[in-house]
This record gives structure tokens, sequence and C-alpha cells, in this order.
């Protein structure tokens, strides 16, 4: 009985060896952001679309690059596109001018910086080259910089056409 016993004993010291053991790779490992490769993706043609749909800004004669809205007073003043407007300076950090009828608003109480186009009133348009704080629509920002927007707004009265 005692064979048997110290038989069983040693199968199960044996088998108790061989349990899975983690092994240790000397090798780097690679994460899966490591792995994976990036995929360029086409524009869908709902982004095609906005960019052909994109309403043009110039200042006198020169177009800038301007990242609009989306939202309704865009969309209403794209409807009045082709239009011209005569800008006034005012405060040292803005040219305002009227775009001859009122379209749809949703003002917000807004800190405004260089670059930003704003609706005020609902039949004015901002185009700021300094900063304020007032209840406006956004309508766009202007992509160039301050000295740049200054440069093109703060040396007096302008022209902008939305086309």
């Amino acid at each position: 009985m005692r064979k048997p016993a110290i038989l069983m004993a040693s199968i199960l010291f044996v088998l108790s060896g061989c349990t899975a053991q983690k092994s240790v790779s000397t090798e780097p490992q690679t994460t899966s952001s490591q792995t994976e490769s990036v995929i360029p993706v086409e524009p869908s043609d709902e982004e095609t679309q906005k960019v052909e749909d994109a309403m043009r800004l110039l200042i006198g004669e020169t177009e800038v690059p301007v990242t609009w809205e989306n939202n309704a007073s865009v969309e209403a003043l794209k409807e009045l596109s082709p239009v011209t407007i005569q800008m006034s300076m005012y405060g040292g950090f803005e040219q305002v001018g009227p775009i001859g009828q009122s379209i749809v608003r949703n003002d917000v109480q807004s800190e405004t910086s260089y670059g930003d186009i704003v609706l005020y009133s609902g039949n004015q348009i901002v185009i700021f080259y300094g900063s304020n704080s007032w209840a406006y629509t956004r309508l766009g920002h202007v992509d160039l910089s301050q000295q740049e927007m200054r440069e093109m707004l703060g040396s007096g009265d302008v022209a902008i056409t939305l086309e």
C-alpha cells in the first residue's frame, strides 16, 4: 500500500511542475498603435459638396480663407450672395456693414477675437481685427493672423463681397 501512495505522490509532484509557465520574451513587444497603419479617408460626397458650396469672402479685391459655421444664418447669406457690403471701421477693433435686410439669427453672448465674422442685430455683418464681447450670431472665422487682419481692416473703411 505504501508503494502506490509513493507512486501517486511522485506523479502529483511531477505533474505540479508541468503547469503552464509564462514565458519571458526578450523580443520587444509592440502595441496595437504601433502596428496599425493609417489609411487615408477620401472626403464623402457631403464633404465635397460643402467645399463646392462654400461661400467666398473678398476683402476689397483679396479673397481670404474662411471657415464658415454650419448654421441657418450662413445659409441665408448664401441665398443673398453675391452681395457687396460697404464696411465702416468701428471702435478700433472691427469693421461693420449692413447686409441690406434682416436674416435669421441666434445671438449668444460671446467673446470675439481677430478673424471672427459675426451677425449683429440680424442685419449687419461684423469682421473683427481685435476683440470684443457682445451678443452675436457666429458666421465664421477668417483664417489669417492678427497682423494680416489689422493690415486688411485697420486702416480705413473697406468693401467686402460674399460670393
